[in-house]
């Protein structure tokens, strides 16, 4: 079983106090997702506390966050360990996507500025250009994203931020990058659904977020593997 390793939590910086939680989430987060803490790693809450200079209560109330985002698991007894997100977990969460990002489409096309499409147009540009799995993963994320703050609604970036853990989609990218086909496509299809989004049309936008994001839960689903 892994342990914190030492290089990756700097002690010499202990949290300051805009959110004690909300930092020690995004500082133990930021670790996870950028492979810092492998699957299995315990969290030690007295570990994490010493390091960061903050009380136990604040560290588990940011490990709690976590296991709600799926990042984090926790057993009885044995406290809490970084999650193993498989293929399984990838398939939750993009079925959670499948029926959000639809309402949320729907909800930019009649919320959004100028400045939202222009970053929408933006991100696709960027995955139009990108050379390698992952600056399209990147750029591809960020277009939802985009989508997401578009609809003046906070809320729904952050859940979406907490449903597609941008480590994993990397991985997984790099694999359905393959496909010589999939990058255009992706490109093609946010188009469509930005066209939709600047002429206020939210059922169509709906509609066309529903087929993109079908398409990933179904490349990924056990029928997609037979």
């Amino acid at each position: 079983m892994s342990t914190i390793p030492d290089p990756a939590l700097d002690p010499s910086r202990p949290l300051r106090v805009r959110s004690v939680v909300g930092l020690a989430y995004d500082e133990i987060r930021s670790l996870i997702v950028a492979g810092s803490l492998p699957p299995g790693t315990r969290l030690g809450q007295a570990d994490l506390a010493d390091r960061y200079g903050i009380s136990r209560g604040s560290v588990r109330e940011a490990l709690r966050r976590l296991a709600g985002d799926g990042l984090v698991e926790f057993e009885v007894n044995r406290g809490f360990f970084v999650a193993d997100s498989g293929l399984d977990d990838v398939r939750d969460r993009l079925e959670v996507r499948l029926e959000l990002e639809p309402a949320v489409a729907r909800l930019a096309a009649e919320r959004r500025s100028e400045m939202d499409l222009e970053t929408m147009l933006e991100t696709i540009e960027a995955e139009l250009a990108a050379r390698t799995s992952d600056a399209a993963h990147d750029a591809s994320r960020a277009f939802h994203i985009a989508v997401a703050t578009a609809t003046g609604n906070q809320a729904f970036v952050k859940l979406l931020d907490s449903l597609w853990i941008a480590d994993i989609g990397r991985r997984l990218l790099a694999q359905r990058r393959r496909s010589a086909e999939w990058q255009g496509s992706d490109v093609e299809e946010h188009r469509a659904i930005v066209e939709a989004i600047e002429s206020g049309d939210g059922d169509r936008a709906a509609a066309l977020m529903r087929v993109h994001v079908e398409s990933a839960f179904r490349h990924w689903s056990p029928r997609a593997d037979s």
